[in-house]
């Protein structure tokens, strides 16, 4: 088959866009044929573009020879282009049709598809991922990350208005951000380099200069754990602000989470009904836990945890049907912390660190960072880190390093939340794990 070009064709319309008010004028739609019922006399096409459906009706003795013949060839998947009337109709959901006046096949697609484009037929998550670009194109996916785009937005215009400055920290380091076996090995030009697992030592620096930052991209950690909830390349949202602890930056997260839940619940309507899924925006303010609270609370629960010990999953779940929303928990152990989070001057065994929960899931982790360098290096010895192997950030504590406190959300887990999807591989555009280097 020969495809045609668009020439000087251009879109006049999104499907959504087309209303009964435009009964009677041309329009000019670009998409794809999503499914095909041919009654004989009649043939029906629905078309999708990234906004939505609608029906194309082809009455096979009102249209053109040329254009019945072109849609003799369409088949699920075609890309194509079409100029049509605009037709009242009391037969279809939206009270309207299409009459294709031309239409020019772009691109085709092979006959059998390996998902149901249609969404009747469920797959599961690994044919799913199998065929990914295909499935992205089913309704519920892309109203899921219209959902994040719609977050991520909030977010950054949130931020922008606090004002915070958006920057872009290496991928490649020469040192371990976080400690652990969780990372991943690079030749650098034979030098050993690893993947990024966070920009926390990059944005602890930027303090010195821009006071307040933030930073959205991938990172990476060798995760081991194969669950529903962890991706070996994830995106996360920073932030680092100079002259700050762990409370002013808690209050600062707890009014993003506020935005970003209104403003998809205002924005998202059409998104949030596609997806079934009804969620309330939180009050103010989190509710606060401390870790020895926590731990008191699971005991009611049938589970005991030594203090100090971590916090497993299973006593997440357990906790989180105590508190089936957002949370706190804070003074964390400090040795249950990263080396860069701050022990209490008052109780040194317990820290400035926090998470944010919800449920049972780990949203954001965060609190206040060490400033002093020779309490740094301890902390580094005390995790079992050489000092010389961080010489160039513990460096930039000469250079009059502020007080500062930040966190970390996980952009993929809050678009878990705010979409009710169960599997984080569902919210990721082409997931990362243990098992998975393609598509």
């Amino acid at each position: 088959m020969n495809l045609d070009s668009i020439g000087d064709w251009n879109r006049t319309h999104y499907t959504s866009q087309i209303t009964p008010d435009l009964d009677g004028q041309e329009v000019t739609l670009f998409g794809w044929i999503q499914d095909i019922r041919d009654l004989g006399g009649i043939r029906f096409f629905i078309l999708q573009d990234r906004e939505g459906t609608i029906q194309l009706t082809i009455p096979k003795k009102r249209v053109h020879p040329e254009v019945l013949t072109k849609t003799n060839f369409l088949q699920k998947r075609f890309s194509i282009a079409l100029k049509g009337m605009v037709k009242k109709t009391s037969m279809t959901p939206r009270g309207i049709e299409i009459i294709p006046s031309d239409v020019k096949i772009l691109g085709t697609a092979t006959e059998q598809l390996p998902l149901d484009i249609t969404g009747k037929t469920p797959a599961n998550i690994e044919a799913r991922l199998d065929a990914r670009p295909l499935d992205l194109t089913l309704e519920k996916n892309l109203a899921a990350f219209r959902i994040q785009h719609t977050a991520l937005q909030a977010i950054r215009s949130f931020l922008f208005g606090k004002g915070f400055l958006e920057t872009h920290t290496p991928r490649i380091i020469a040192s371990a951000t976080e400690g652990g076996a969780q990372l991943f090995c690079v030749d650098y030009f034979g030098q050993k380099a690893y993947l990024a697992q966070s920009p926390q030592l990059y944005k602890e620096e930027l303090t010195l200069s821009f006071e307040k930052v933030f930073e959205v991209g991938p990172f990476f950690r060798a995760e081991e754990s194969h669950t529903r909830r962890h991706l070996s390349e994830f995106t996360s949202v920073d932030i680092e602000q100079a002259f700050a602890d762990a409370k002013d930056v808690m209050a600062l997260l707890e009014q993003v989470i506020y935005h970003t839940c209104l403003t998809v619940k205002e924005t998202c309507t059409k998104e949030l009904k596609v997806l079934g899924y009804k969620f309330e925006v939180p009050q103010l303010p989190f509710k606060r836990l401390t870790y020895d609270q926590v731990l008191e609370d699971l005991k009611t629960t049938g589970i005991t945890i030594p203090w100090g010990e971590d916090i497993p999953t299973e006593a997440f779940r357990e906790l989180g049907k105590l508190y089936p929303f957002f949370y706190f928990i804070t003074d964390w152990p400090t040795h249950a912390k990263a080396f860069y989070i701050k022990p209490r001057e008052d109780k040194p065994e317990v820290c400035e660190g926090f998470d944010l929960m919800w449920r049972y899931i780990e949203l954001v982790s965060g609190g206040t960072r060490i400033s002093q360098k020779e309490q740094l290096i301890e902390r580094l010895k005390e995790k079992g880190l050489n000092p010389d192997s961080f010489k160039s950030h513990l460096q930039a504590f000469d250079f009059g390093m502020p007080p500062h406190a930040g966190w970390a959300i996980g952009l993929e887990r809050l678009t878990m939340i705010l979409t009710g999807k169960k599997n984080i591989r569902e919210v990721t555009l082409f997931p990362r794990d243990r098992v998975r280097l393609t598509p």
